[in-house]
């Protein structure tokens, strides 16, 4: 279905020109959903009245309950397809996937030429609004995404996409880029699966390595919908996990698994089982006055996940500065309430430094999220973004730290144009971070992570990523990168269960791939090919263009003799790095590691060349 267009105006041709189209109508960050009925007109050919009368029943239904339901608005229905709006890409993707099985019970007492099959496209834009319809490119794109997907299938733009969370909104499966009919460039999509149909994790006192209580620490809900107040929950929460996360007698889920829950309605139960947790801190709050400087007043509550006991609960009045403070009162109030309540006992207080503004704190988080990304231009674009924030913020450790990551990322990645130059910018950025916090951390892991990768310093590897273990036992980026450094070692039984042990803290992590990424590095030094292909795969399925992680399954299909395998992997990672060569991989990083001794055998015998 395609939107339709405005019925010309019968009165005097106007002046078409950027100023007479000046007008009021206003403009709007939404998610479109457009969904239509496949092979729509044959099924109108065998038997019109049938057809019409199950859509209708089909649009009656979706505009009295489903898109209620999911806080969507019906804009219109033309026949054969329906045309949605929504704030939330998670409400959107919910709402598809419930309206996709709406013709189930029907078509099973069906023949297979008789039933009904949906298929449904979704991009967020900037569109615009009035009672009847919506209009803008955004609108059409939605429309254009949609034609790709076949029948049951849901597919979204990167927009949508960035606003999900793989395992709890569906299976997220990269489609790459995606050429559309009048769209002059092309469209990375992404295919959506049913979110009933993923598992949940296995129960956390089931799984290996978790004798310490689990607690997950919820982003906190505004009580208004004042958009300047939304960032303030986060605030809370990200305090509080720094908090608790110094603690060595509580297992902290790591804030970015948490903040997939923030804004959704999601049972006590299912917050527990998705991040395998046995506690849950959350709350609400209102602020009087701006965000910058106002007032708040925070009501904050603990409950046992497996009984849903409510343990404690406790209101806090505070100021929206003193959550900026590298020392946070009230964040210190909250952490050690809630630890003494599951462990009775106090937490010390972290002398972290954090962003200083709520604008440079959406800023971090951006950079972060782009440096991740496959993407060349998104990559450098979270390296200017980080830049901009250290000139922004000078006393902030994390934000330097972040940058040493970004120049290692840089060479491992294969696109650094002087993986030298890069390692020693990566250094210089540790060096800065822990200048100013000589204790932090995050900054220990990753210097701990550069001189292992790229600087071939095992001793002093080691030697940091211990010490930033013993500062904050759950700290996630150490575990996975102690899982990197037991791989060079050749110490494969300690590398999985590092990995393992950084999947758990972080089960639903935005960069889920990385992660999978570092175990199935594992488990290759491992010799468990079976695992290391199979993580390799779930990686890739989230990120299909991440070179690392196409060379830890190459090694895997390599030694596991599936050499078809291996050749058209690498075949995939010559298209994404055309410029691989033997030399040009030794230049990625520590020269003497067991693990990269074998991906050059494998590369070498699959006959990639020196130069």
């Amino acid at each position: 279905m395609t939107p339709s267009k405005p019925t010309p105006d019968t009165g005097p041709v106007q002046d078409l020109t950027d100023d007479a189209l000046a007008f009021d109508l206003p403009r709007r960050q939404k998610v479109v959903l457009v969904m239509d009925l496949v092979e729509s007109v044959r099924l109108m050919a065998a038997n019109e009245t049938a057809v019409v009368q199950r859509w209708h029943g089909f649009v009656q239904h979706a505009r009295g309950h489903v898109l209620p339901r999911h806080h969507g608005r019906h804009v219109k229905s033309l026949g054969d397809g329906l045309l949605a709006e929504f704030d939330s890409a998670s409400e959107a993707v919910g709402a598809a996937h419930e309206l996709h099985h709406f013709f189930d019970d029907t078509n099973a007492a069906l023949p297979p030429e008789q039933r009904f099959h949906l298929r449904a496209g979704l991009n967020a834009a900037q569109i615009y609004i009035d009672s009847v319809d919506v209009y803008g490119a955004g609108v059409n794109l939605a429309a254009r995404v949609a034609s790709l997907a076949g029948p049951g299938e849901t597919i979204v733009t990167s927009q949508v996409r960035d606003d999900l969370t793989d395992g709890l909104d569906g299976e997220l499966r990269d489609m790459g880029e995606c050429y559309l009919k009048h769209v002059p460039e092309p469209v990375r999509v992404w295919r959506v699966g049913d979110a009933s149909a993923q598992p949940l994790l296995t129960p956390a006192s089931e799984q290996p390595g978790t004798l310490l209580p689990g607690i997950a620490v919820i982003p906190f809900a505004a009580r208004s919908n004042t958009p300047e107040h939304f960032a303030v929950g986060e605030l809370v929460a990200d305090a509080v996990i720094s908090l608790l996360g110094r603690s060595p007698h509580l297992r902290v889920i790591s804030r970015l698994s948490c903040s997939a829950f923030r804004q959704r309605d999601a049972a006590l139960g299912e917050v527990s089982q998705r991040l395998g947790a046995q506690f849950v801190l959350s709350g609400s709050y209102v602020v009087f006055g701006s965000a910058g400087g106002g007032k708040l007043l925070i009501t904050a509550e603990l409950c046992d996940a497996r009984s849903g006991r409510l343990v404690w609960t406790e209101r806090f009045n505070a100021e929206v500065g003193d959550l900026l403070q590298a020392e946070s009162e009230c964040a210190h109030r909250i952490a050690l309430a809630a630890s003494s309540a599951i462990l009775n006992a106090e937490t010390d207080k972290a002398r972290l430094q954090p962003v200083a503004t709520l604008s440079a704190y959406s800023l971090q988080l951006s950079a972060i999220n782009l440096m991740h990304r496959s993407p060349v231009a998104e990559f450098e674009k979270g390296r200017e973004l980080l830049l901009a924030l250290a000139e922004r913020q000078p006393r902030a450790s994390e934000v330097r730290a972040w940058l040493a990551k970004w120049h290692v990322l840089r060479v491992i990645r294969g696109i650094s144009a002087n993986p030298a130059d890069d390692a020693r910018h990566a250094m210089d950025a540790c060096r800065q971070a822990l200048d100013l916090a000589p204790e932090n951390p995050l900054a220990l892991a990753v210097r701990g992570y550069a001189l292992s990768q790229v600087m071939g310093d095992q001793e002093g590897a080691q030697r940091d990523i211990d010490r930033a273990l013993e500062l904050a036992p759950n700290e996630v980026h150490a575990w996975a990168y102690l899982s990197v450094w037991n791989c060079h070692a050749d110490r494969s039984d300690d590398a999985v269960a590092c990995a393992l042990k950084a999947r758990i803290l972080s089960p639903l992590d935005p960069h889920a791939y990385f992660l999978e990424t570092v175990l199935a590095n594992a488990y290759a030094v491992d010799r468990r090919y079976p695992e290391a292909t199979e993580s390799a795969v779930r990686a890739l399925r989230l990120d299909r263009e991440h070179p690392p992680t196409l060379r830890a399954l190459l090694l895997s299909q390599f030694e596991s003799e599936d050499l078809a395998g291996a050749r058209t992997t690498l075949k995939q990672l010559l298209r994404i790095t055309p410029g691989l060569t033997l030399n040009a991989y030794r230049a990625m990083g520590n020269p003497h590691s067991a693990m990269r001794r074998r991906v050059i055998s494998a590369l070498e015998a699959l006959g990639l060349p020196n130069q």
